[in-house]
Order: C-alpha cells, then sequence, then structure tokens
C-alpha cells in the first residue's frame, strides 16, 4: 500500500492516466465512500475496468482547473 500524500498537484504531476477512488480521496481530503458516491451521481467521471472502477486523471483534474 502506498504511503505516499496524495494532492492535487502530485496528481497534475503524475504520468499514469487514471487515479483510484481512494487517491482521489486523499487529494480531495475526503472520505472515498464520498468519490463513490460522486461517481455515481455522475459528478465525477469513471470508467469500469472489468471490476475495477478507476477514475480518468485529467477528466477528473479539469473538474478543478482554474477557470481562464
Amino acid at each position: 500500500m502506498r504511503t505516499a500524500t496524495v494532492t492535487i498537484d502530485t496528481l497534475r504531476g503524475a504520468r499514469s492516466l487514471v487515479i483510484t477512488r481512494t487517491e482521489a480521496a486523499a487529494a480531495l481530503g475526503v472520505d472515498p465512500r464520498t468519490v463513490t458516491a460522486g461517481i455515481e451521481q455522475g459528478t465525477i467521471p469513471a470508467v469500469k475496468l472489468g471490476r475495477r472502477l478507476v477514475i480518468p486523471r485529467e477528466k477528473f483534474l479539469r473538474l478543478f482547473a482554474p477557470d481562464d
């Protein structure tokens, strides 16, 4: 299990195409169940890969991008 602190900035610098619900929750400072609720409500994008539910990193980050 990873113990590194995940923030929005570390996600921006990551090379992975997807993030987990746990990583998204850590970056937002919320419980993973809150992220799951957002996925179920359609406010957080997610893709099912087999039995795993992952979040496309770029789409997730766009939710928190400053409006230019």
